[in-house]
């Protein structure tokens, strides 16, 4: 498996110089090494919102490659760093739920707490342990330092609270977990859950004070304006208004409900 590819995922925001100062740290050690911004946008200390990207792109890369995520509220607190190889991926980041849905996704990973300072900088900030220790961690990862040279076997990483769609006499009820950039409202209703319903056209999705008959395949199956619900690319339950912003029409947030009513 190489390890050449590293990855960075932040709320940086784009266009960060902090990009730059990881992304210089990590040439310094590895200069072969090959990076991949993810997204710098995610919002500043949404940790959930983190998790979500990680888990929907990060096994979309090759078997080897690295991982690191920082969005981290508890920097310089005593909040732990961690290294961990999931599903033949590696990942470095904060010990705040980030890599939770990635993690119980795999009952196999190894996680070890930083702790090997030799793999650091040598000054490091209180403020930036995305530059002075995350990085170099990466950088000699890809190098092909092992998982267990960077500190010790941890067993109890933090994991989030999250709610799973719920089903119930007749209806599928779920909740809005995310927002992207066009204002679609991504659910927490898997497609798998909605498989077990009946056809797509019996039934009707309600969110926001409005219902949407039937789930439709794509945005094209409806004219511009309309409120519709299908399934997106990440298999998920979506809310979207075709060449529109349905979290604006709808005023909807996350944490929202959202039901899928099923025919009597």
């Amino acid at each position: 498996m190489s390890r050449s590819i590293i990855s960075l995922t932040t709320d940086f925001g784009a266009g960060s110089p902090y990009v730059g100062q990881m992304k210089g740290v990590i040439l310094s050690i590895h200069p072969q090494a090959v990076l991949v911004d993810i997204t710098h946008d995610i919002a500043p200390q949404d940790v959930r919102q983190g998790a979500l990207v990680l888990e929907d792109v990060a096994p979309r890369f090759p078997e080897g490659s690295i991982h690191v995520a920082v969005v981290d509220p508890g920097v310089g607190t005593d909040r732990r760093l961690l290294a961990a190889e999931i599903g033949r991926r590696y990942y470095v980041a904060p010990d705040n739920g980030l890599l939770g849905r990635l993690l119980s996704r795999d009952p196999a990973a190894r996680v070890v707490a930083l702790a090997q300072r030799e793999f650091w900088l040598p000054n490091v900030s209180a403020t930036f342990h995305g530059r002075d220790v995350m990085a170099p961690v990466a950088a000699h990862l890809s190098r092909g330092t092992g998982l267990e040279d960077l500190g010790e076997a941890w067993n109890q990483p933090v994991q989030l609270a999250w709610s799973e769609a719920t089903v119930e006499r007749n209806r599928l009820q779920g909740e809005i977990i995310a927002i992207d950039r066009f204002g679609n409202l991504i659910t927490n209703i898997p497609q798998d859950l909605l498989a077990t319903v009946r056809t797509a056209d019996a039934v009707t999705v309600q969110c926001g004070g409005r219902t949407m008959a039937g789930i439709i395949a794509a945005y094209g199956q409806r004219d511009p304006g309309s409120l519709v619900a299908l399934v997106g690319s990440s298999q998920r339950l979506e809310v979207a208004v075709v060449n529109g912003n349905a979290a604006v029409e709808l005023r909807a947030g996350v944490g929202d409900p959202v039901s899928v009513v099923l025919p009597d």
